[in-house]
C-alpha cells in the first residue's frame, strides 16, 4: 500500500511542477506577445472626424490620421472640371476622378508621396503645386493633379485615398 501512496504522491508532485512551470512560462511569454498589439495612441487614431464647415472653396487643410498627414481640399469648379476632363490614356495610374471622391467638391488623400514616402507640397497658400496644379514632391519631382493622380515623375501610383465617409454635408469620418 505504501508503494501506491508514493506513486500517487509522485504523480501529484510531477503534475504540480508541470502546471507551475506552465504558469511561469506563460507569465514570461505574455508580455512579449502583448507588446505586439497596437499602442493606445495608435488605436485612438484609428478614425478621426473632420468638420469641413470652415473650409472655403479653394482652401485646403491637413489633418493627422494614423500618424500620417491627410490632405483635404475644397476644390474650385475649375479644379473639378480639370480633374474630370483628363484623358485617362495620359495617366501612369489611370483612375477616374469620380472613383477617387465621394463628393466632387472635396478631395481627401493620404499626403504621402508614393515614391519614397515624402510629404508633397501644395496644401499651403504659396506652396509649389507642380505643373498640374495639385501637389508636388520636391524630393524627386513627382507632380500630382487636382485628383491626386500621378502625372509626372518617379512615383509609381496615385496618392492614396483613405477609407472615409460623409456623416453629414460638412462632416467626414476618416478610417
Amino acid at each position: 500500500m505504501a508503494k501506491k501512496e508514493n506513486k500517487n504522491r509522485r504523480d501529484f508532485l510531477v503534475i504540480s511542477t508541470y502546471a507551475f512551470g506552465a504558469v511561469g512560462a506563460g507569465s514570461f511569454v505574455w508580455p512579449l506577445i502583448d507588446q505586439m498589439n497596437p499602442a493606445a495612441d495608435t488605436l485612438a487614431l484609428a478614425s478621426t472626424e473632420v468638420d469641413l464647415e470652415p473650409l472655403e472653396e479653394g482652401q485646403a487643410i491637413t489633418v493627422k490620421w494614423r500618424g500620417k498627414p491627410v490632405f483635404i481640399r475644397h476644390r474650385t469648379k475649375e479644379e473639378i472640371m480639370s480633374a474630370k476632363k483628363e484623358n485617362l490614356d495620359n495617366l501612369k495610374d489611370p483612375q477616374k476622378d469620380e472613383d477617387r471622391v465621394l463628393n466632387e467638391k472635396y478631395i481627401v488623400l493620404v499626403g504621402v508621396c508614393t515614391h519614397l514616402g515624402c510629404v508633397p507640397l501644395g496644401q499651403k497658400t504659396g506652396d509649389v503645386k507642380g505643373e498640374y496644379g495639385g501637389w508636388f514632391c520636391p524630393c524627386h519631382g513627382s507632380h500630382y493633379d487636382h485628383s491626386g493622380r500621378i502625372r509626372k515623375g518617379p512615383a509609381p501610383v496615385n496618392l492614396e485615398v483613405p477609407n472615409y465617409k460623409f456623416l453629414s454635408d460638412k462632416l467626414i469620418r476618416i478610417g
